[in-house]
């Protein structure tokens, strides 16, 4: 079994956490854009309560370790690997509570490049241990609005995880589909397993826009978020989003080997 002590090296040598690729610039430019209310950091979720820049810069301190100096401008933003740890644990007891009932599961994510591998065996695993792992809605359009325009992706399942690719493109190049921040796919897979008079997911596992939508409409809901991803986390703290883990979301995939292991381990649920 991982430990803790070598799953944060871990986290500090590949900046899952502690100093991250993610600029301080890029971070401030997503907190101003969510304050405005801008659909694109927004990710579906609808804010009850006013949140200035400020607000965003003390909630993402509280939840990430980014500096709460709102004069801090510029540098690599940082993500405090004791709160990635404590997530982590969070984000097993959670799974390990939807495995004992054998609640049904969806999976998706906006960033299959990085992160498929990482709900991919999440999935197996909840299968593995008698939880129905949801695939609805394969193959449906999804019309996202993108800054080229409205484009139109298939919403398609690769290893049971939902994910969104451009019509006629298969996987290749190592890149099984399209990064989006948008709702609009969870949406839609939800809206398909109603119809289909299947079973509605307990709980859904992912990012961006699948956590955020999901949590909007009441669904038990969580994920990875990075620090320039404050819509997960305004979720969290206004109890829309059961749980956002701190985490660098865009390393190379075979990075988040050790967190798959730590978690299952966690969870009671390696096979």
């Amino acid at each position: 079994m991982l430990s803790t002590r070598a799953l944060r090296a871990h986290l500090l040598e590949t900046r899952l956490a502690g100093e991250v690729a993610t600029t301080r610039e890029q971070s401030l430019r997503s907190y101003r854009l969510f304050a405005a209310g801008d659909p694109r950091v927004t990710l579906g979720l609808d804010p009850e309560w006013a949140w200035a820049e400020r607000d965003l810069i003390a909630l993402m301190a509280d939840k990430c370790g980014v500096s709460a100096d709102p004069a801090q401008v510029t540098g690599p933003d940082v993500i405090d690997p004791e709160l990635t740890l404590a997530g982590l644990d969070a984000f097993a007891d959670r799974l390990g509570e939807a495995a004992g009932r054998r609640a049904p599961v969806l999976f998706g994510t906006g960033h299959p490049n990085r992160l498929l591998g990482f709900y991919a065996d999440l999935a197996d695993a909840l299968s593995a241990a008698g939880c129905p792992v949801l695939t609805p809605a394969q193959g449906r359009c999804v019309d996202i609005t993108t800054r080229f325009g409205v484009r139109t992706y298939n919403l398609v399942y690769v290893r049971r995880v939902a994910l969104v690719r451009e019509p006629g493109t298969r996987e290749h190049g190592g890149n099984p589909g399209a990064h989006t921040h948008s709702p609009l796919p969870v949406r839609v897979a939800l809206a398909g397993a109603a119809a289909a008079r299947g079973p509605l997911p307990e709980l859904v596992v992912g990012d961006h826009g699948w956590v955020c939508g999901a949590g909007q409409l009441g669904i038990d809901a969580i994920g990875l978020a990075d620090v320039n991803d404050p819509a997960l986390f305004v979720g969290e703290a206004e109890g829309r989003v059961s749980l956002a883990v701190p985490v660098d979301d865009a390393v190379r995939s075979d990075c988040y080997r050790p967190l798959t292991r730590y978690v299952l381990n966690r969870a009671c649920l390696s096979q």
